[in-house]
Order: C-alpha cells, then sequence, then structure tokens
C-alpha cells in the first residue's frame, strides 16, 4: 500500500536536503547554473553578466552553455520540475500523459501558476527499473498510475519533496550475476599498496599484459594509452573518470560507483601515480547527481586513511586528488574530447583529432579519459595481478564485462560475464523468452535477430559498452528503432552538418514510414542519407546514428515494407488538407481550391 502523507517522512527530508546541498567546487560554471537554477527555476537573463564577471567568462561562453545543455532552461520551470524517461526501456509516455491528465498540464509547458511542469527526457539510466522519472532532479522508479495518483495530490497540496515518501526515491543496484569486479569486497588501499611495492613501471607492464581495454566501448589497449600519456611532456598530467553512461539503456556505471566507488577511486589513484598526474577528476552525468553525496563521502573516508591528498600511504611526494564535476544533460559529452571541453566550462563539442586526449586533453595538458569499470578493473588488477585477468575471457578479449540488461526479460540488472559468452546463455539467465532482437552496446551499437543468438560477446564479435536491451515478439520494433532516431536528431550537438541536418532527416524519414506515407523512394533516400552521415559526420555520435536504422533494414526489411504506400512518391503531409484554412478565409470551395 502506498503511504500517505500525514506526516514528515523524517528519512526523504535528509535524501532530499542531501542531494540538494552543494557538495562540489562551486567555481565551474555547470555547477553556478545549477545553482542559479535551482534557487530561480530558470537562468534569469540579468544573472548572465554578474556570472561572467565572478567566474572571469565571456558572457558569449555562458550563453552557449546554458543553450547547449539540456537540463538547463531560459524560462521559469514549475517548483516541481518533472522530466519523464521516454527510453524504450525505462520510459512510458503514456505515463506522462496521465499525470499531464491528473495535472492540467500541456506536456513541455509550466502550468499557469507555476507549481508544476512536465517534459520528457533522454534515458536517465534506470532501465533495470522502470518507467521513472526526475522530478526536481531526484529519481522516482518503478512508477505506476496508483503512485502517478498520488504524486499529483502531494502537488497540489504543495507537499514539499522532503515529506514525500522515502521508498520512492530508492534506487536499488540490482546485481543478478557477479564476476570478477562484482564478487569480492574490495579492500581500500590494498591496490595501491601492491602499485607502490611492484614501483610504476613494474605496475604499468601489469596493466598492459593483463588485456584491460577500454570497458567503455571503444575497447583501446588501457595500459598502452597510459603509457602514451606518462611519456607526453606537459606541465601537468590528469585522470578523468567518464562516468557519463548517457547511452541508452546503460546503468552498469551506476552500480559500480553506488556501490564500488572505493575500487574506481582507487583506480584512479593508481593511474595518477603511474603516470605522475596530481588531480583527477569524476565527471558525473547529471541525472545521477542523487550519488553525489555518497561520492563525496567515500573521497572523504579516503583522505583520512591517507588514500588521498599529499604524500599518499605515507610515500613521500604521491600527491593525488579527485574532484567531481556534474554535467548538465548531454549526450555528447560521453565522448572524451566533449567531456574535456565541458570540464573546461564550454560546450561539449568533440574536438578534431589528433591530437589526443593523451597527448594534449584537459587544459591542453596529457590527459588519460577512462570509463568507470575500465578504472573498476585496474584497482582489481593491481591487487590480484594482470595474469589473473587475462585468464578470464576469450582469445583477444580478456577479463569480464558488466551488462545493463533491460527489456523484455524477467529479472533485468546489472550481469558480469567473462567475455567469450553467448547472447543466448544472457537471455537464458535473465528470463528472456521468444526475442525478435536484441540491440547491443545501445542505439549506437548492433541489432541482432534470432539467428545471431549464438554469436559472443567480445571485441572480435559483438562489442558493448554495457547496453543490452531485449525486445520480445509484442514489440513493435520499428517503433523502438524511431524511439533511437528521434534519440540522435535531438542529442546531436550540431557542430557538423552532417549529423546536425542529417539525424533530423533520418527522423523525419522513419516517421513518415511509421505513420504509413512512406514509399520505395523514401526507403532509398534514407538509405542514401544513412551512408552519408555514417561517412562524413565529425564524431562518433553522427558516425553511429545510423546503425540501428541500417541494422533493421539488414535484418527486419519486413518492418518497413509493411508500412509502405503503393505509390512512387508521397509528401510528408496532406497538402489538401493544409490548404483547408485557405479555403474558409476566401470562402471557397470549388475544385480550384483543391489538389
Amino acid at each position: 500500500m502506498e503511504p500517505s502523507h500525514d506526516h514528515t517522512n523524517q528519512s526523504t527530508t535528509s535524501l532530499i536536503a542531501t542531494a540538494n546541498r552543494d557538495h562540489m567546487n562551486c567555481d565551474h560554471l555547470l555547477h553556478r547554473l545549477y545553482a542559479i537554477q535551482k534557487q530561480f527555476h530558470h537562468i534569469p537573463k540579468q544573472s548572465i553578466p554578474a556570472l561572467a564577471d565572478e567566474l572571469k567568462l565571456p558572457v558569449s561562453q555562458i550563453e552557449a552553455a546554458i543553450d547547449f545543455y539540456s537540463f538547463f532552461h531560459r524560462t521559469a520551470r514549475g517548483r516541481f520540475d518533472i522530466m519523464f524517461s521516454n527510453c524504450n526501456s525505462c520510459g512510458d509516455m503514456t505515463m506522462m500523459q496521465y499525470l499531464c491528465d491528473q495535472l492540467n498540464v500541456v506536456p513541455g509547458e509550466t502550468r499557469s501558476d507555476g507549481a508544476v511542469s512536465i517534459s520528457d527526457a533522454s534515458c536517465i539510466g534506470m532501465c533495470d527499473q522502470g518507467p521513472a522519472l526526475l522530478i526536481n532532479g531526484c529519481t522516482i522508479t518503478q512508477l505506476s498510475n496508483r503512485r502517478l495518483g498520488l504524486i499529483a495530490a502531494y502537488i497540489q497540496d504543495s507537499v514539499p519533496l522532503e515529506e514525500w515518501p522515502i521508498e520512492w526515491f530508492e534506487v536499488h543496484d540490482n546485481v543478478r550475476k557477479n564476476g570478477l569486479l562484482l564478487s569480492d569486497p574490495f579492500e581500500p588501499g590494498s591496490g595501491l599498496l601492491s602499485a607502490i611495492k611492484q614501483g610504476a613501471e613494474t605496475m604499468l607492464a601489469n596493466i598492459d599484459q593483463s588485456g584491460l581495454r577500454g570497458r567503455g566501448g571503444a575497447g583501446f589497449s588501457t595500459g598502452l594509452k597510459w603509457k602514451f600519456c606518462r611519456e607526453a611532456i606537459g606541465d601537468a598530467h590528469y585522470v578523468i573518470c567518464n562516468a557519463d553512461e548517457g547511452e541508452p539503456g546503460t546503468f552498469k556505471d551506476r552500480v559500480l560507483l553506488s556501490s564500488h566507488a572505493h575500487t574506481v577511486f582507487e583506480g584512479m589513484t593508481i593511474c595518477g601515480y603511474l603516470i605522475g598526474a596530481q588531480k583527477g577528476y569524476l565527471y558525473l552525468r547529471a541525472e545521477y547527481r542523487y550519488l553525489l553525496p555518497s561520492l563525496q563521502a567515500v573521497l572523504s573516508r579516503r583522505h583520512k586513511a591517507k588514500l588521498l591528498g599529499k604524500d599518499i600511504l605515507e610515500q613521500k611526494g604521491f600527491d593525488f586528488d579527485i574532484e567531481i564535476i556534474v554535467g548538465a544533460g548531454a549526450y555528447i559529452c560521453g565522448e572524451e574530447s566533449a567531456l574535456i571541453e565541458s570540464m573546461e566550462q564550454k560546450r561539449g563539442v568533440p574536438r578534431v583529432r589528433p591530437p589526443f586526449p593523451v597527448t594534449c586533453g584537459y587544459l591542453g595538458q596529457p590527459t588519460v579519459v577512462n570509463n568507470v569499470e575500465t578504472l573498476a578493473a585496474a584497482a582489481q588488477i593491481a591487487v590480484q595481478g594482470g595474469d589473473w585477468f587475462n585468464a578470464h575471457g576469450s582469445d583477444k578479449s580478456a577479463g569480464s564485462k558488466i551488462l545493463s540488461i533491460s527489456g523484455d526479460c524477467l529479472t533485468p540488472g546489472a550481469y558480469e560475464y567473462a567475455f567469450g559468452v553467448s547472447i543466448q546463455r544472457i537471455l537464458d539467465d535473465c528470463g528472456a523468452k521468444d526475442a525478435q532482437a536484441i540491440q547491443v552496446g545501445g542505439p549506437s551499437g548492433t541489432l541482432i535477430s534470432p539467428d545471431e543468438f549464438e554469436r559472443t560477446l567480445g571485441f572480435e564479435d559483438l562489442a558493448t559498452g554495457g547496453s543490452f536491451m531485449i525486445f520480445g515478439k509484442d514489440r513493435d520494433l520499428l517503433k523502438v528503432i524511431q524511439n533511437f532516431a528521434h534519440f540522435f536528431a535531438h542529442e546531436s550537438c550540431g557542430f557538423c552538418t552532417p549529423c546536425r541536418v542529417g539525424t533530423t532527416l533520418l527522423r523525419n524519414s522513419l516517421d513518415k514510414i511509421c505513420n504509413g506515407k512512406g514509399t520505395e523512394y523514401d526507403m532509398d533516400e534514407m538509405r542514401r542519407m544513412a551512408a552519408l552521415v555514417k561517412r562524413r559526420s565529425h564524431c562518433g555520435l553522427g558516425q553511429t546514428a545510423p546503425n540501428p536504422i541500417l541494422d533493421a533494414l539488414e535484418r527486419f526489411p519486413e518492418l518497413f515494407h509493411e508500412r509502405l504506400v503503393h505509390s512512387d512518391f508521397e509528401p510528408h503531409f496532406d497538402l489538401d488538407a493544409a490548404l483547408e484554412e485557405a479555403r474558409q478565409l476566401t470562402k471557397r470551395d470549388d475544385a480550384e481550391a483543391h489538389l
């Protein structure tokens, strides 16, 4: 039974107050804009010149950042600002409409009394416990119409968020299968002691020999990346943990940061020791802001244990500290150079490469950027050894991979497998029956059909950053692909024409086909546009944006053909119907007034 709001829930009060407290460097532009918006429910125009003076930044740079990040707003949002996930796994737009109806709110607008605004957002990383939403930046999962009805009542009664039921804001790890990284508890400091005992050169060789490759999806050798950065000349070296997992269907980094933060931070510190860095940054996606208090608490404990700060573990000259920067809603910032641009208080636009971050990264200095899972694995390798890690997996893919499994299965959650596991084995373990398709690696990855379920997970076959979305026989798969097309068009940074224009045209073409107005001509145009976007886009977002469409055309062509109209060409809209207003104005309804 859902609890009433007759009395204040002290646990909820503590949770919300802690989540809203500043736990970060308030000199960073993104943090200052967040604080201003929290106060005024938007970024007032008049606040920008003063902020520019305070941070010594051009007004144009601040204006550009406000318009770039989707979580910042120019016009006032409601005192209760709600954003529903529109992801295929953790979203449900019918629920958003249900709440809009309950509260008399137009989607995307703020109610006239300023009490509430409701809109949608890209995947918020809750795919194992959706449908989900964000309210004033706080996560509520496992939505139902009953819960939405109570939410509507709380808002109508102006009940402060601090008095809402604490269980609504709980986010569970849902670890279903342990492996190399999720099984054994990690003793803080054990990896650092081992690295110091071995020495930097030997430890770096151990990381290289382990076969560890980047777990964010690209799969570059971690040892080689660290070696390049160590050897690069610069005034300072930096370590960045990329915790901006924005790929729809991915949440495994959320689990690691929730329950294995010590391991992640130790991996960052070991990297700092090996490459000669004194500063590390964790770039946390805005949707995971609720994790900030617990992450800061772990950093505080590591400082007290002499695992961070000056002369770590009494090693003279071994100085390293970690700071957290929170993003503001931009999928593109998962790309390492765009992330660095965001850290430098700019729009998150990917850089031209080379040079690569290992030689010219944050503030123009040599920088290692690694995924959360990669750094956690490095800490375990420091303790267990490279041979231990390399003994698991396949010939070309050492170690294990944590998967974020969601969609049409009995037990969604985090699963860890040694590389080389078959897709069918994964489906059996999570209780997925009658799957018609699997999206491996998120929308930018690979869509596979049932005759490929014996393929294996690994860099030599199906590589993945962690997303594993299952779509059963009852799913309208073309609607799923349409959702992905809308995602890429929305998340394009707009820097290059092929991606900015091309993803929009792909979205429009797919909308036309899904609406039953597509023809063979539209199919041919969509193929040509997909090839152009894939070949000519500036960065990985554009280069992979057509993947779901191209995969579906190859593996599920019938999805498209059954929606086509039988003519050579059909316009995107009904031109005759569009002229109705003109006919009414001219008082004409004769044949020549129609097309």
